[in-house]
């Protein structure tokens, strides 16, 4: 239920770091800082695919999909794809950072969102 994702290529040298985490596979790409001790998500996406980039910080992620459940804890550095249809809930136990992108989009066309929480 969750994929561990690898960056398409990683480059560092005495002027930083460039990591390419994907292309062409996002049309949603937002930044999150969530605070430590609080939980978000709940819910899940019936067309979409969620990536993950863990900028830094820890959270345990809780994925559920029909009787079958998991827990994952993910940290700095970690890259992750929840796939559609899998119900999730974050508990972050340090404030963290971290970039999610959607390959389709939350805003549909029509107007609705696709995020369900039941």
């Amino acid at each position: 239920m969750i994929e561990i994702l690898k960056p398409d290529f990683s480059f560092e040298d005495n002027r930083g770091k460039l990591i390419q985490l994907t292309h062409g596979d996002c049309k949603q790409i937002n930044y999150v800082e969530s605070s430590a001790g609080v939980v978000r998500g709940g819910h899940y996406h019936k067309l979409n695919k969620e990536i993950f980039y863990v900028i830094e910080g820890e959270f345990d992620v809780t994925v559920t999909r029909g009787d079958k459940s998991e827990t994952r804890t993910f940290s700095d550095g970690d890259f992750f794809a929840i796939d559609k249809g899998v119900f999730h809930s974050f508990y972050y136990k340090k404030s963290t950072k971290l970039i999610v992108a959607y390959d389709i989009g939350i805003e549909l066309e029509n107007g609705e969102k696709d995020i369900y929480s039941e």
